[in-house]
């Protein structure tokens, strides 16, 4: 359990955007190591805790770490996107801040088995939810080749999908892929020369498509963001935490409809789309370079937090 123990990102400018108050109700969607957890929990006094995750690892890690707060913590085994209903679940109409980190945990990474590094050998599984029906393997042996060159183009940002998504279609009919290392090798081979100059590993776009694919990740953030600011109380702050451009994207078009969602035409004298405002922007901050330099995870993070009007 102790594998989960990670530094949090912006864990100041988390505090500082969700604007803690000691009797407040908070909810931490992605709790993974329980570092921002604890840091909120020790703000709380007569307060209460909502902790969710979709990986019952990082969870059972979370409740040791947060058992001096045991009596203000609620610890939930289900996906950030099912926050309004979580909240239904538990009798809670509202909350006054919501956190959530949108990066895969380190330990996550480091753990060989669950599949999710193209550096040490395993089966090809990468799903954060162990219950979930769909893994890697599935998605690399079966998905069709047209769609394979998608996921890898749109999640993972690879310049040479058609190449990679054709060998790997190709690999079927030798006897499929079956490990992490099969594959970062195979798609090592389908690259050009000069892309194995670059620093980054020659998988690293590759597998974070696969990742976000298994997970549907890009889809949980945005059932998460049309749902979730609704059960904010009047003044309660969301944060969020992205790592990639996909992810940031996503959270500022969402909290810009919200701030100012009106499409009339601007010479329109009164609204008639019938627009109603229910956030205003409370801030954006990238890591400063003391953090990065103490915390390399945290080079790409970027927090964006928004107010309930």
């Amino acid at each position: 359990m102790s594998g989960f123990s990670h530094e949090p990102v912006l864990l100041k400018e988390c505090l500082d955007g969700l604007n803690i108050r000691p009797d407040g109700i908070y909810l931490d969607g992605t709790v993974g190591g329980a570092g921002h957890s604890a840091a909120i929990a020790a703000k709380l006094g007569s307060g209460k805790l909502i902790c969710v995750d979709r990986d019952e690892t990082a969870l059972q890690a979370a409740g040791e770490r947060l058992k001096p707060w045991k009596e203000r913590v609620t610890l939930v085994h289900s996906n950030f996107d099912r926050v309004p209903d979580i909240l239904d679940e538990l009798g809670i109409d509202g909350v006054d801040g919501m956190l959530f980190d949108l990066g895969v945990s380190s330990p996550q990474l480091d753990e060989a088995e669950r599949g999710f590094s193209y550096q040490k050998d395993a089966p090809l599984d990468m799903r954060m939810d162990r219950s979930s029906a769909l893994t890697a393997a599935e998605i690399v042996n079966t998905w069709p080749e047209e769609e394979l060159k998608r996921i890898l183009y749109t999640y993972g940002e690879e310049r040479y999908a058609p190449r990679i998504a054709a060998a790997i279609v190709r690999a079927r009919g030798q006897g499929g892929i079956n490990s992490t290392l099969e594959l970062a090798e195979l798609i090592r081979r389908a690259m050009p020369a000069a892309a194995l100059r670059e620093k980054q590993h020659p998988a690293k776009r590759s597998f974070q498509a696969i990742r976000i694919a298994v997970n549907d990740e890009l889809g949980s953030v945005e059932r998460l963001l049309d749902r979730a600011p609704d059960r904010l109380n009047p003044g309660g702050r969301i944060c969020i935490i992205s790592f990639h451009s996909l992810e940031d994207r996503l959270v500022k078009q969402a909290f810009h409809k919200r701030v100012d969602g009106c499409t009339c035409p601007k010479s329109f004298p009164v609204c008639v789309c019938g627009f109603k405002q229910t956030l205003r922007l409370a801030g954006s901050v990238k890591a400063g370079k003391e953090e990065v330099e103490r915390n390399p995870r945290a080079r790409s993070a970027r927090l964006r937090a928004a107010e309930r009007v």
